[in-house]
């Protein structure tokens, strides 16, 4: 899928945020479609008379019953909220770990709502050549310290200062780099983005990001470790620490096949990934049906 015109990306966000039951504002229309308020009004009022769209207030979403969804995205927001009060304590128990370059906000709270069952969901880079270490580090705190507990310590995608790029290509993911809410290093996460600029083919900017305060200073004993960690011997563990972790992922993970095992689990010397839920090719394939479902309704393509 490329870049969209002539309205044609309101309807692909809001078949995309249909998916997760998010009915989006105007504001928000108005920042993906990136047209005039007059442009954008007269789309909305086109899909709304042929019914692909339904509205309520300010409110629009391909579902019919979209006054319940703007009362359980309302929900969600207050919830949010109460989680980005935990989310400094946290961030900086992250950031005082050897070799974390940044820290940034992913998954539902990186769109500022949060579900009853949600987590909050870390985004790190680590310095070159050190990702495993630091993962393994902090894994090794969220067992002992945190009893394994996601809620406020998910920690799913790790990339280090090389590696800032992206591998897969999609929606899915270019929804979720564009709405990375930085909260240590922003500089870094500025470059990421760049590094990341075929996101704008698909999403050209995130649409409802929560306020955030930027956490400054490193931790007195982080840059002890790092002096010590260091050499042919940092070099030699953190490949340990790859290793092991591969070959744990490998036998728990066996009946995965080669393809979806790299998709999931994909795990490099620069890379770590750990989604074997495979929530991303749930959602691309729920974001297929939705656009074809328009797409009979429209009488004709809205792929661009």
């Amino acid at each position: 899928m490329h870049s969209s015109t002539n309205g044609k990306r309101i309807l692909e966000a809001l078949a995309y945020f249909d998916i997760f039951n998010h009915p989006l504002t105007k504001q928000e229309l108005l920042s993906i479609e990136q047209a005039k308020i007059e442009e954008t009004e007269e789309r909305l009022q086109e899909y709304s008379d042929k019914k692909l769209c339904y509205n309520s207030s300010e409110y629009f979403s391909i579902s019919s019953n979209i006054k319940d969804l703007v009362l359980q995205r309302i929900e969600k927001e207050n919830r949010a909220k109460l989680y980005t009060k935990k989310l400094p304590f946290y961030a900086n128990i992250i950031k005082s770990f050897p070799f974390v370059k940044g820290i940034a906000i992913s998954g539902s709270l990186s769109k500022g709502v949060m579900h009853k069952d949600g987590d909050i969901d870390y985004f790190i880079i680590t310095s070159k050549n050190r990702l495993w270490i630091c993962r393994t580090l902090l894994i090794l705190f969220k067992k002992i310290f945190l009893l394994n507990s996601r809620k406020y310590f998910c920690l799913n995608y790790f990339v280090d200062e090389n590696n800032l790029e992206i591998v897969d290509k999609n929606i899915f993911t270019a929804v979720e780099v564009s709405y990375l809410l930085p909260i240590y290093n922003v500089e870094l996460f500025e470059h990421l983005k760049k590094e990341n600029d075929w996101t704008s083919n698909f999403f050209p900017a995130s649409t409802n990001q929560i306020p955030l305060n930027e956490i400054k200073g490193e931790a007195f004993f982080k840059s002890i470790l790092e002096t010590a960690i260091t050499g042919l011997f940092a070099e030699k563990l953190d490949l340990f620490f790859m290793k092991l972790t591969c070959k744990r992922w490998a036998s728990k993970f066996n009946y995965f096949n080669k393809e979806k095992f790299e998709l999931t689990m994909r795990s490099y010397r620069g890379i770590s990934k750990h989604h074997p839920s495979d929530f991303q090719t749930k959602v691309l394939s729920a974001f297929q049906e939705r656009m074809e479902q328009l797409n009979l309704k429209n009488e004709g393509s809205i792929y661009s």
